[in-house]
């Protein structure tokens, strides 16, 4: 599993032209399911994810969660971030989740999320959205379990 997450001051969420959804001060996670992935990966990518202290505290250091910040998460399909651009210029998709896994994989973690008590939106897994965001510091990590 992958997940690219950026620390943001709000996310909205298009599609097709209309606003889906949107968060305010939180995280945007970009997910990327892998034909390896079990259960058990989205659970330990939650609360790597929820307790990763990237925001920063009185003195501007990174010492605080997304749960300390009360920040919510908005929780976007990815399957792009799969590819590999070893060979050629085409990139190969050959590692990404078959997309019916992927889809129940992707509403299992935005449940982990919203049980851990964490203010959560999303997109619609494989739908094309066009995403507006302000980006916090810039931070953006990449993530892999």
């Amino acid at each position: 599993m992958k997940c690219l997450i950026q620390r943001v001051n709000y996310v909205k969420l298009y599609i097709e032209d209309e606003l889906y959804s949107q968060i305010g001060n939180g995280l945007l996670a970009f997910v990327c399911f892998l034909k390896d992935d079990t259960e058990s990966n989205i659970n330990l990518m939650v609360q790597k994810i929820i307790n990763l202290r990237i925001f920063e505290d009185i003195n501007k250091k990174f010492n605080l969660s997304l749960k300390d910040v009360k920040g919510e998460v908005m929780v976007v399909s990815q399957f792009t971030l799969a590819a590999d651009t070893k060979k050629g210029n085409r990139p190969s998709f050959f590692n990404a989740m078959e997309p019916n896994q992927a889809t129940n994989f992707y509403s299992k973690m935005i449940n982990q999320f919203k049980i851990n008590g964490i203010e959560t939106k999303n997109g619609i897994f494989g739908a094309s959205m066009k995403i507006e965001l302000l980006n916090n510091g810039p931070v953006t990590i990449m993530i892999e379990n």
